[in-house]
């Protein structure tokens, strides 16, 4: 039985990601220590980079490169690392937390963190326009993307500013309504079940996702997600300004005429609280009190990010600290913070390379058994080719996300997912580093032996 139209719930653009943050260095037999280079692709978010420069040690330096199939992804995923990277002195780690959660996951924003996210494309809009042989900061490396991406880049970052309407046609100049756009999913992906839609949110969650184990999903919350993309209300307020980086354009034909139509693209079924709030070590977060989970997917998503952002504070560099320091007496208010105040961390870095990356690393002699890691998405599995092998380091792993949290797919075909993967993978070079189930988040590979 499946609650909606099959794909439709995943949408057609990554925002989250289907699995939860991983350690992409602790992956495998054993930990890559050192210089280690880790390329993801269409991991949607950074709870991937967010989760391993948590665990990294002294010695370990952390270059991570990042390929998505679309420039909105690398806008938001720029976004998310810039709110992670404020210094504390200007946001303290409590709202740190809850205004990246509230980016990362809510249809809906408050008029505050409207502010703090206008300010920051701000930036970042100056800095893929204005930098272009030398990265404005180490984790916001935009220089090898081509000009027309910066420019699209420049151009997402602007609307953010200054938001669009749904169309460019005079005769639909209102903004857009998220609640709307919401709302148009839900009824796009339901159909002729709209009107029972309470009786197929439970469905989803009861029969599915806490079958899959993932019984921390509050009912009421999810329920709430599911009905107006809302799942991070933490901090009391009015949540009523569209999150404009949620906002994507999709083409359709009408009337033989191809039409881009601005509104909310992704997914619309499995939540983003999969990406950090259905896994975590410290385990008194997952206490059951008569059958029921005492914490919440939120409550966990809140300190697994908190955990990242206190990691990566006491990675910061020295000289960062100091001049925070002498700053912090007038740099009090997050919306005067520049691309220069944020915080440099000792021996990590994020370099975002254009789309069409994947066919021409191969040939470059940089990149050649460069990666130790490599991590594609459930979305991205198709371009797993034989010349990965070239770019694969001898003691690589390469990490493929599986279909689990893909709500719309029954068991036969997610079973028909991780078979195919693993297809995919020994043709491209990759053996199994363990048997692969059907019901594991993510297949494991390591380069066979010649």
């Amino acid at each position: 039985m499946s609650s909606g139209r099959a794909s439709e719930g995943a949408g057609c653009i990554t925002f989250w990601g289907f699995s939860p943050a991983r350690d992409l260095l602790s992956t495998g037999s054993e930990r890559h220590e050192g210089e280690v280079n880790v390329l993801l692709v269409g991991s949607g978010d950074p709870r991937h980079i967010l989760k391993t420069a948590a665990g990294l040690r002294d010695g370990d330096r952390l270059h991570v490169w990042v390929i998505e199939n679309s420039m909105e992804v690398v806008a938001r995923q720029l976004l998310l690392l810039y709110l992670a990277l404020m210094p504390q002195e200007s946001m303290g780690l409590n709202k740190k937390t809850e205004v990246f959660l509230e980016v990362f996951g809510n249809s809906e924003i408050r008029s505050e963190t409207e502010e703090t996210l206008r300010c920051a494309a701000s930036q970042l809009s100056l800095s893929v326009t204005d930098t272009l042989e030398t990265a404005a900061h180490p984790c916001l490396n935009t220089t090898l993307l081509k000009f027309k991406e910066r420019d699209e880049l420049a151009r997402i970052f602007k609307s953010w500013i200054q938001p669009q309407s749904s169309s460019s046609s005079p005769a639909y100049s209102a903004p857009i309504l998220m609640s709307k756009a919401w709302d148009y999913r839900v009824r796009q992906h339901l159909g002729t079940r709209y009107d029972s839609k309470r009786g197929c949110f439970d469905w989803d969650l009861t029969m599915k996702l806490h079958e899959k184990g993932c019984g921390v999903i509050n009912k009421q919350q999810y329920v709430r997600w599911r009905e107006q993309g809302m799942a991070f209300e933490m901090r009391e307020g009015v949540y009523q300004i569209a999150n404009p980086s949620l906002l994507s354009s999709r083409v359709f034909s009408h009337k033989g005429d191809k039409v881009a139509v601005r509104g909310y693209w992704g997914d619309i079924a499995s939540s983003p609280y999969i990406s950090f709030g259905i896994e975590t070590d410290d385990k008194s977060l997952l206490k059951t009190q008569n059958g029921q989970h005492i914490k919440t997917a939120q409550d966990i998503s809140f300190a697994n990010v908190q955990a990242f952002l206190q990691s990566l504070c006491s990675r910061r560099c020295p000289t960062t600290c100091q001049s925070e320091a002498e700053e912090s007496s007038t740099k009090t208010d997050q919306t005067s913070v520049t691309i220069n105040d944020l915080m440099h961390l000792n021996h990590v870095s994020v370099t975002f390379l254009p789309m069409d990356s994947l066919q021409k690393l191969p040939k470059k002699q940089k990149y050649a058994h460069f990666f130790n890691s490599i991590y594609f998405s459930a979305s991205c599995m198709q371009h797993l080719s034989p010349e990965m092998r070239q770019i694969a380091a001898p003691d690589a792993v390469l990490v493929v996300e599986l279909a689990k949290y893909f709500l719309d797919l029954n068991k036969q075909q997610e079973a028909g997912f991780a078979e195919n993967v693993v297809s995919i993978a020994l043709e491209a070079g990759f053996e199994p580093w363990h048997v692969v189930k059907s019901d594991d988040v993510h297949a494991i590979f390591i380069p066979q032996k010649k």
